[in-house]
């Protein structure tokens, strides 16, 4: 199966789940952008904090519409402007470069 976020264009990723299920999604534009960045953090993910960016929380929306397992952890922080932001962390195995004939069968 595959997935487009905005279109045919972009940059093909392959989705695995925990049972070991696959399909390929085409990313493009900033939520390419915050798909990078959460494949680059791993394990720890990543904060608006450390790697700002004007709309996480409309690009994990978009991301978790395509079928990307993200988990949003909730973590408090402090001055001078203190509050609760989102760790984001990727639950599902995402390798980039798939191409379009694999999605496509």
């Amino acid at each position: 199966m595959l997935c487009h976020a905005s279109g045919p264009s972009g940059h093909y990723y392959t989705l695995t789940d925990p049972s070991g299920s696959t399909h390929v999604i085409a990313v493009e534009g900033p939520n390419r952008w915050a798909l990078d960045w959460l494949i680059a953090a791993g394990p720890s993910g990543v904060t608006p904090i450390d790697q700002p960016g004007p709309c996480w929380g409309a690009y994990v929306y978009n991301l978790r519409r395509l079928g990307v397992a993200i988990e949003t952890l909730h973590e408090r922080h402090g001055p001078p402007f203190g509050g609760r932001h989102g760790r984001y962390v990727l639950r599902c195995r995402v390798d980039a470069g798939a191409n379009r004939a694999r999605g496509a069968a």
